[in-house]
């Protein structure tokens, strides 16, 4: 349901995901060209497990208490590719003479995707206890 605001936390976090992951680079390589996540078939992989969890759990709102593990499942898999994204910036080499590799905006995606999914989870919950005042007085 569009009118639920997890729903529209989800479809943020799917826009974070997906949509803007293929426009913003992650960075920039020594040789001057741009390195976005489908260049590599790990980030390929994680990206769309992440992006298929968020849109099975939109379209499971009927079911809150799976919608809620799919989210959770969905906030771990960002976290692991935080890590990579990391361990990669990590790696690349710094400014050398005339060759400068800049770190990208799109590396703090995953961040975005996490807090938009926390967000969802609590309204989640909010809305799991507001069915079980509603059951217990009943």
């Amino acid at each position: 349901m569009i009118q639920r605001i997890q729903t529209v936390y989800l479809i943020l976090t799917f826009i974070a995901t997906s949509v803007l992951m293929l426009f913003i680079p992650l960075w920039t390589l020594k040789t001057g060209k741009v390195f976005y996540f489908n260049q590599d078939p790990v980030y390929n992989i994680i990206v769309g497990l992440s992006t298929m969890l968020t849109i099975v759990s939109i379209i499971s709102y009927k079911k809150r208490q799976n919608q809620f593990v799919l989210n959770r499942l969905n906030i771990i898999l960002n976290l692991i590719l935080l890590g990579l994204f990391v361990y990669r910036s990590l790696n690349l080499s710094g400014e050398t003479a005339n060759v400068v590799s800049e770190k990208g905006i799109g590396m703090f995606l995953p961040i975005v995707a996490i807090v938009l999914l926390v967000l969802a989870n609590k309204a989640i919950k909010k809305d799991e206890d507001l069915v079980k005042s509603v059951d217990r007085l009943r």
